[in-house]
């Protein structure tokens, strides 16, 4: 005897549709959580880098700011030199004037460039000023 096989209803292939499709939207499902979860890495990663390169500039501005108010310090400290100095030239520019109605000698005294105005016009010479990039740096 031979063995007859069944034949195939319509509705048996419908059924074999049906689970393939399941499959492949389980597959795609999960292919789909896949990549979620490593752009999901990716961004995390991100914000890590992203923190860090804040955290350094933060050191940074820090630094700056650190260096700018010493600076600043410094500067009132000059111009407090600047004001004390030319008061002392003042005064010893009317000790001349004295001495020199006095004396009845011709004494040449220059004028007091007001230094803060006119800083091109200081008597002494301008030298420069070194600075290097490690100045600036943490």
């Amino acid at each position: 005897m031979a063995s007859k096989q069944m034949p195939t209803s319509p509705g048996s292939d419908s059924d074999e549709r049906k689970r393939k499709r399941k499959l492949s939207n389980r597959e795609s499902a999960r292919r789909s959580r896949m990549r979620k979860q490593q752009r999901m890495d990716e961004l995390i990663g991100e914000v890590g880098q992203m923190q860090e390169e804040n955290k350094k500039l933060s050191q940074m501005i820090d630094a700056t700011t650190q260096l700018h108010v010493n600076v600043a310090s410094s500067n009132d400290v000059l111009r407090a030199q600047v004001a004390e100095l030319t008061d002392r030239l003042r005064s010893l520019n009317s000790v001349l004037q004295i001495a020199s109605e006095v004396s009845g000698l011709v004494v040449d005294i220059p004028e007091i460039p007001d230094t803060l105005l006119e800083p091109w016009q200081l008597p002494c010479p301008i030298q420069p000023v070194h600075a290097s990039v490690d100045m600036f740096q943490c």
